[in-house]
């Protein structure tokens, strides 16, 4: 016999190995094979009653996965099954609707959802619906079912409710490689009533797949909810006259290999020998690497996250050890800006310092907050002319431009928008929703004719949209036909309401299509920080950073967003600082020569409040010995002048405000 751990050769049981010390209690109660001659043993005799033999492959890897399971619970206890049962786990959650003839699930849709691995299918529908109407406001109105291939009801291949471990451990694979599907109960009944066939669900391995080969693997579904296991019967399967489509599912190489292995149980001995030499690693452990991450995934899942929340997860990846400095001129601000951005040393992790200098050449005071707050909205003022953009005031969209591709601005572009907001400035507040929507993943594109700027194209759409009936559209289409060939929608209309597909279809080339290279490089360069990664996950709340803003800051928002610093009560100078703060509140509702935009630029360096929020908290203060309002804007203070006239007050706020550039910047 020999030991099955060294493989060193002995005649008679011990209860210990000689060579490698291994205890040998697994062989007590096996037969042992008749040893053969080797110098140094005793051959043994022929009258033996017992014929003995080694422990067989299937004994060994028995034994080698229960000591995994043994070592596992003593270095892990009660305290890790306590934390594999209440840590969240991730999933992948997506929406399937009906297209055609077909369930088909829509691209770009797919959300990570933090759940309980103990979580029952109706629990679980309800948080998938919670997680996708907050991330997509286009979402259609329910009732909703939960789908993987089939209506989620019970544990595939049982009778059991669906609980979402033991469907884990059905199909084999980790949570994170789950994807579940949320879809109109409406296009599920739609589906489920044309076929009488089972659904199909292909396979498709990534490293055949550019071969176009799969494995389809069909279903048997039970009490109209889930499909058998992997150990069905596939006799009595469905024909290929289903009128159900495969649903195509793309896994990982290994994946592939794992089913294979599964399914073709003929193995050779090389293999086996790699199973035996290979590294006491179980699928187990990467569940518990998953599930002891020390990342909150409570804090991930929360739906009441805001704005702030999210920028300020952001900005954490930025160093204030070091600086990126900025020498800026107001009167070329894109020019400093570009030079910043472009220097061999820049990186948008550092913080920045920015300095100005005025028309004389004289340099303004360090930064430290207040410029560089300052620096960031001027530069989203100017960068609204550049020409990489066009469309309408608030509304534009990305174009192709030669000389700019060849200086690369858009990348500096996206990337300009990333740093401003991550690092506390404003956003652009000028990209059309269209754009914002197509760059934060989604597909459809619900443009106007009014974001033509061109007034011949424009003028031809308008043509086309207007037309009442299908002699008038096919005379517009003819008229149009090189521009309409141009985008690729010249076709031959049969009904009138083709209009609305083909001025659709031509303002989606116009703006996306047609400019797709462009766009592709702007969102490189907006993926600094993570900022893309965050308007994709958090579209409802990054997008309004981008799109033009309707709504406008109003006296009362300003008014309640500085707060003042009184002298003590009673004093002579608290009566006059409250005299103060009411000719405050009354110029805010009467600002004639300046705006209110105007007011918060002097005090703060910002004509709106940005996504970060600000800090420190805006404030208000007092002056005895000046005439003029100061500001600091690092700190976002105000000072006012204490004047015993309105009119008088109004008038020297009004002309301390228009001088403002350079004037408060300490």
């Amino acid at each position: 016999m020999f030991c099955p751990f060294c493989g060193v050769g002995f005649s008679l049981f011990t209860q210990f190995c000689a060579s490698c010390g291994r205890s040998l209690e697994l062989l007590r109660d096996t037969d042992q094979a008749e040893g053969s001659d080797s110098p140094g043993t005793s051959k043994q005799t022929e009258n033996s009653e017992q014929k003995q033999t080694c422990p067989s492959y299937k004994q060994f890897m028995e034994y080698r996965k229960s000591k995994s399971k043994e070592r596992q619970a003593f270095s892990c206890g009660a305290k890790l099954k306590l934390k594999q049962q209440s840590k969240p786990v991730k999933i992948n959650i997506g929406i399937m609707v009906s297209q055609q003839t077909d369930l088909k699930p829509l691209r770009g849709k797919t959300l990570p959802l933090f759940i309980s691995p103990e979580i029952t299918a109706p629990d679980l529908l309800k948080q998938a619906v919670e997680k996708m109407r907050t991330f997509h406001r286009d979402l259609v109105e329910g009732p909703y079912v939960l789908l993987y291939c089939d209506k989620v009801i019970n544990v595939p291949g049982t009778e059991r409710p669906f609980r979402l471990a033991d469907y884990k451990e059905e199909i084999g694979k980790n949570y994170n490689r789950i994807s579940l599907f949320i879809c109109p109960e409406s296009h599920f009944k739609q589906e489920d009533g044309t076929s009488d066939s089972d659904p199909e669900i292909v396979v498709i391995s990534r490293s055949t797949a550019e071969f176009n080969q799969a494995d389809t693997l069909v279903f048997k579904p039970q009490d109209q909810s889930t499909p058998n296991g992997k150990h069905a019967e596939t006799e009595h399967a469905p024909g290929p006259s289903s009128t159900i489509q495969p649903f195509p599912i793309v896994i990982s190489d290994t994946e592939d290999l794992g089913h294979q292995n599964e399914t073709n149980p003929v193995r050779s001995p090389y293999s086996k020998y790699a199973d035996l030499c290979a590294p006491c690693i179980e699928d187990e452990d990467k569940e518990l690497v998953e599930v002891a991450s020390p990342i909150d995934y409570k804090a991930l899942e929360d739906v009441n996250i805001t704005l702030p929340d999210i920028i300020a997860n952001l900005s954490s990846a930025i160093h204030h050890g070091s600086v990126n400095r900025f020498n800026i001129s107001r009167a070329n601000v894109w020019d400093g800006a570009v030079r910043g951005f472009r220097r061999l040393s820049y990186s948008e992790t550092n913080d920045m310092l920015v300095k100005f200098t005025d028309d004389a050449g004289i340099l303004e005071g360090l930064d430290a907050g207040g410029p560089k707050r300052e620096f960031l909205s001027l530069l989203m003022k100017h960068m609204k002319d550049r020409p990489i953009f066009d469309g309408p005031e608030g509304h534009r969209f990305l174009v192709y431009n030669a000389k700019a591709v060849r200086e690369d601005e858009y990348y500096l572009a996206g990337k300009m928008i990333a740093v401003s907001v991550v690092h506390g400035g404003p956003g652009p507040h000028f990209l059309s929703e269209e754009q914002v929507h197509y760059l934060a993943g989604q597909t459809s594109v619900k443009a106007t004719v009014a974001s033509v700027t061109d007034g011949d194209i424009g003028k031809a759409l308008q043509e086309v949209d207007s037309a009442g009936s299908v002699d008038v559209l096919r005379d517009c289409v003819i008229k149009h036909s090189t521009m309409l060939q141009v985008a690729g929608c010249l076709r031959h209309v049969s009904t009138v309401e083709e209009k609305k597909d083909i001025v659709s279809d031509y303002l989606r080339w116009y703006i996306i299509a047609q400019n797709s290279s462009v766009i592709d490089r702007f969102k490189e360069g907006l993926s600094a920080l993570n900022f893309l990664s965050a308007l994709e996950q958090h579209p409802t709340l990054l997008s309004p950073v981008l799109c033009h803003m309707e709504k406008k800051l109003t006296a009362l928002e300003l008014e309640r967003l500085f707060k003042p610093d009184f002298s003590p009560s009673g004093s002579n100078r608290r009566h006059l600082e409250s005299q103060t703060v009411g000719y405050w509140s009354d110029y805010l509702l009467d600002c004639e020569a300046v705006s209110v935009g105007d007011v918060l630029m002097f005090a703060t360096g910002l004509t709106s409040l940005p996504p970060s929020g600000l800090d420190p908290l805006p404030s208000l203060q007092f002056l005895d010995d000046s005439l003029f309002p100061m500001a600091n804007t690092c700190l976002n203070l105000l000072k006012l002048p204490m004047i015993t006239s309105y009119s008088v007050f109004k008038s020297n706020m009004d002309f301390g405000i228009q001088n403002s550039p350079g004037f408060g910047c300490f």
